[in-house]
């Protein structure tokens, strides 16, 4: 093999060994863990809140929550000044960037609490889900 064949192949094995990284959570594996986050569920006097922390990713990334009822979602920094401050949820139009320090409240109505919500950082690399059942 020439040298430029073996440039090209370790290029390709790194640019799909980067895409299959980020798909699998990059950064946020670690600090944020796939974990259920029946926890971070909480349903008082007909109304449901989502707790979710936003450093080096989303903590946790998928979370199971009763549908068809109002809810809030509190997102909590700490010291937080990585891309997951910058907080997009495309089905509820919302995008903001949250106090490096504080909790952020999302409102979500009972229409909406359908399905799986998603929610991620403005360039896609931590993300979390809210699967409605």
């Amino acid at each position: 093999m020439n040298k430029a064949t073996i440039i090209s192949i370790s290029i390709s094995v790194l640019l799909v060994g980067g895409m299959l990284w980020f798909a699998n959570g990059g950064l946020g594996a670690g600090a944020a863990g796939k974990e259920s986050g029946a926890s971070a569920v909480s349903v008082v006097d007909g109304r449901q809140t989502i707790d979710i922390f936003a450093k080096g990713g989303y903590s946790p990334r998928v979370i199971a929550a009763r549908a068809g009822i109002p809810t809030t979602l509190r997102v909590k920094t700490s010291g937080t000044f990585d891309c997951s401050a910058s907080l997009v949820i495309p089905s509820l139009s919302y995008q903001k960037f949250l106090k490096p320090s504080g909790i952020e409240e999302v409102a979500i109505s009972a229409e909406q609490a359908q399905g799986t919500l998603r929610g991620l950082c403005s360039m896609g690399m931590y993300g979390f889900e809210i699967n409605f059942r």
